[in-house]
């Protein structure tokens, strides 16, 4: 295969030859204001591929002034994000918890210093590890209502009149949510998107129907409509049964609670 456009291979220490080059020119933009730099993703683990992009964090110092922007680029054979935010704000997002945290807060529990004076992503680290517990519940919830009641509405609507055209998009809704929520009940992290389904299969106290949403994604198995129903529905029936073992409500005990 001829591959003319970006991106293209870079080796691993090419790739962090560049994140130094981009962190010598954040030092010489932000000066004084510059807390610390520090790479996340797969770069920061190790795990990069050939085709990886760069991601980097810009932490400045807390100030009268919120700061939180991206740079985002491509320099042809390859692509970097530089995250420019202030310190506050990093912190607080850091022990935030929302329906996609195992996927979206890895990178606050294992970022990369490249400069880092004052110890800030030990800090950072900290923030992430304490988290209100309580917050993992009403997440949980607010993925059965938001998320999931949703979903199966339309799946019973495409049951009822179609069109089963939007079948295996809305089975991997159902596959990639289910993981979202069985990451929140286990508090376990994601190592990467491409992984989330197979690591939600090996965590325990999982739903009831959910093995089979998930490896029918995973197998590509997306054409059958009648059996995407099915397996749809009985994941739905058996989160249920799950929420009411766990004590997340899916229903609201007052008609309208307002």
């Amino acid at each position: 295969m001829n591959l003319m456009y970006g991106p293209l291979a870079v080796s691993q220490e090419d790739r962090m030859t560049i994140a130094h080059e981009i962190a010598a020119r954040l030092q010489e933009t932000y000066r004084e204001e510059l807390l610390a730099i520090g790479l996340y993703g797969s770069l920061s683990r190790g795990t990069d591929g050939p085709y990886s992009d760069i991601e980097m964090f810009c932490v400045l110092r807390r100030s009268e002034e919120t700061v939180e922007f991206s740079h985002e680029w491509s320099a042809g054979p390859w692509k970097a994000e530089v995250n420019v935010v202030s310190e506050d704000v990093l912190l607080e997002v850091a022990g935030d918890i929302e329906g996609e945290w195992s996927l979206t807060h890895g990178p606050y529990h294992a970022a990369r210093p490249l400069y880092d004076p004052e110890g800030f992503f030990l800090t950072l680290r900290q923030a992430a590890q304490s988290p209100d517990y309580s917050a993992f519940q009403e997440a949980i919830e607010g993925i059965l209502v938001g998320e999931m009641m949703e979903f199966a509405g339309k799946l019973r609507n495409i049951a009822h009149h179609g069109p089963r055209t939007y079948l295996p998009y809305l089975t991997m809704q159902f596959a990639q949510y289910g993981a979202m929520l069985i990451g929140l009940h286990n508090r376990k992290l994601y190592s990467t998107g491409s992984l989330v389904l197979p690591e939600a299969l090996a965590l325990p106290e999982r739903p009831e129907g959910y093995d089979a949403v998930a490896e029918l994604v995973l197998s590509g198995s997306l054409t059958d409509s009648d059996q995407l129903i099915m397996h749809c529905e009985n994941f739905w029936q058996g989160l249920h049964a799950w929420a009411a073992e766990h004590g997340y409500a899916i229903h609201s005990a007052e008609r309208i609670p307002f």
